[in-house]
């Protein structure tokens, strides 16, 4: 699975690694984690790519409680066209998601210890997401989306069993296609010699602890629990709040 994540990359470096129109207002965030805001990438209604914030944990159209996004962080890329939760977003309204790493807790003998996942050349990434759009009963739009997650490649396996769906760069115009249904091939394990983790801080366990030491390698220390899907309120990721899109 994935439950937390982080993205420090310049707003430059992100803009042209996503092919945005312009460097996006985004401040760095180190353990960013479900039911927050977090920003994505995806085609607006004029077809060109845009930046958007939605919250982290997909809500379908079709639900009548938004607290269900909760549960919804997550899409198995093994189900996620089927499943009804995720089907029309997969077919419609597949994004990415920019990230610099990721955690995820090894279990141990005594607990578990948190890991930090990122690219061996440290240059920021796209987990495969899938986004939908929930109209509440007063008609105002709440924006969601959920990870893609597979099987762990090589590197991984030891640390976990499931990773996030990581989507190459030459394949982030077929992910972002609506006119293409099913990218099927794309949902893979990504190549593990392009990946690297070390242990970190145990403070990542907890959403309040938002700085660069968390990122940073440390002694293995194992800690007595991964975190729970705690949500506290953290900075915003845009200074400005995007205009909704058409889009849905």
């Amino acid at each position: 699975m994935c439950g937390r994540y982080e993205l420090h990359a310049h707003p430059a470096a992100i803009a042209l690694a996503f092919g945005l129109a312009a460097p996006p207002d985004l401040a760095p965030r180190y353990n960013i984690a479900p039911m927050q805001q977090v920003p994505i990438v995806r085609i607006n209604a004029h077809g060109a790519r845009e930046l958007a914030l939605v919250r982290w944990g997909l809500v379908p159209r079709w639900s009548k409680d938004p607290s269900i996004g909760a549960r919804m962080i997550n899409a198995r890329g093994e189900t996620v066209r089927d499943k009804p939760a995720f089907r029309t977003a997969y077919r419609r309204h597949r994004c990415l998601l920019p990230a610099s790493g990721f955690y995820e807790w090894q279990a141990r003998e005594g607990g578990k210890q948190p890991m930090h996942i990122a690219m061996a050349d440290g240059a920021p990434f796209a987990f495969a997401g899938v986004a939908e759009r929930w109209l509440g009963p007063d008609g105002e739009p709440l924006d969601t989306c959920a990870i893609v997650t597979t099987e762990a490649n090589a590197l991984l396996a030891p640390v976990h069993e499931r990773m996030p769906v990581i989507v190459a760069p030459a394949d982030y115009a077929r992910w972002l296609d609506p006119t293409i249904p099913d990218p099927a091939d794309l949902i893979a394990p990504h190549d593990p010699d392009a990946m690297r983790y070390a242990p970190v801080s145990a403070r990542v366990n907890s959403v309040r602890n938002d700085d660069m030491s968390l990122i940073e390698p440390v002694r293995e220390v194992v800690s007595e629990s991964a975190p729970a899907s705690e949500a506290a309120p953290a900075p915003p990721l845009a200074a400005k709040p995007p205009k909704q899109s058409a889009l849905f």
